[in-house]
């Protein structure tokens, strides 16, 4: 009997899917088309209604900014640095009222005015559900961010804090595990607004493009945190061929965050914090730390192939990331 997608899961069928395509195709965020100075880098994301939004906790505008937001942050992860525009597909029941469908575009609208780019096009159909497809449009500056390419010893980089959206969302949600934790007024805002309006990190991109060392070739691997910060791990040593170690005490964390369960495993697997991970020689990853505000190392990239550790006592990190396939 062939397997469903909820049994394959998404690492699964990403690797069946790559035999499709080119070798070594799939294995990034975005696809690099030309050979020009200025190549273009393209990538495509899906926003599903009850899965990546719901009205109770996203309003349309915030649906829109996400959108445009979570292509903007793979470019940014592969090295992006302008970004010419986007085409936009909508696919929504016919019931669906205009204001939300204009509300949804005024968020595009907003977040590409703060990050850069326009809308080149799109389609619109009918459909049983919400659903958003954007696909984005960059040109490649000096540095090709890819998984492929950490190397053991290189010391693991976050562009910024973790499990904020998880937060934001368990907030919005009014989650029940929240009841016995005192949070903050600042914290709870920076992560409602974490998970309604994300940032795409062109500004962390462009800071590690600023203060690489002389001396350094321009070697780094990268990917974002789209889907947590350990599946954003297990994706650079999966595709280069390495390991990792990862310091507990330094895991990129927002001020006040607590201790103990949910918080570990929201900062680990939380996902949708759209923060730059980047495996980087120890003087550059340096620079960036004295560059970048918020900037955290947390760990580093060893020789052993498809092992994620804790340094403390070497045991496996075991937490894993959002998989699209999981609820069937």
């Amino acid at each position: 009997m062939t397997p469903t997608l909820a049994e394959l899961g998404e690492a699964e069928l990403l690797k069946r899917l790559a035999r499709f395509a080119p070798p070594g195709q799939l294995d990034d965020d975005t696809a690099c088309l030309g050979s020009d100075p200025r190549p273009l880098l393209v990538n495509t994301d899906v926003l599903v209604d009850n899965i990546h939004f719901s009205d109770a906790t996203t309003n349309a505008h915030d649906v829109g900014w996400r959108a445009v937001a979570a292509n903007l942050s793979d470019l940014a992860a592969s090295g992006a640095v302008s970004v010419d525009g986007i085409t936009v597909a909508l696919v929504a029941p016919g019931t669906t009222p205009w204001s939300w469908v204009e509300g949804v575009y005024n968020g595009i609208s907003a977040a590409l005015q703060q990050h850069g780019g326009t809308v080149l096009g799109g389609d619109c159909s009918s459909g049983v559900s919400r659903l958003l497809s954007v696909t984005a449009l960059g040109r490649l500056g000096p540095l090709r961010l890819l998984r492929s390419t950490a190397q053991p010893g290189d010391v693991l980089v976050s562009s910024g804090p973790h499990g904020l959206s998880r937060l934001g969302l368990a907030l919005l949600q009014n989650d029940p595990q929240l009841q016995a934790t005192c949070l903050n007024a600042s914290l709870q805002s920076q992560a409602i607004s974490q998970h309604q309006r994300p940032r795409p990190r062109l500004d962390a991109l462009n800071q590690l493009l600023s203060c690489k060392p002389a001396h350094l070739p321009w070697r780094a691997g990268g990917t974002d945190s789209s889907d947590g910060l350990l599946t954003a791990v297990r994706g650079l040593c999966s595709n280069s061929g390495t390991g990792a170690r990862l310091d507990r005490n330094r895991l990129p964390k927002a001020h006040g965050w607590p201790n103990g369960d949910p918080w570990e495993r929201w900062c680990l697997a939380g996902g949708e914090d759209f923060e730059l991970i980047l495996s980087l020689p120890e003087a550059w990853a340096d620079a960036l730390e004295q560059a970048l505000p918020g900037c955290q190392r947390f760990g580093r990239i060893t020789d052993t192939a498809g092992s994620v550790i804790w340094s403390d006592d070497n045991s496996p990190v075991m937490d894993e990331g959002f998989d699209h396939f999981a609820q069937g």
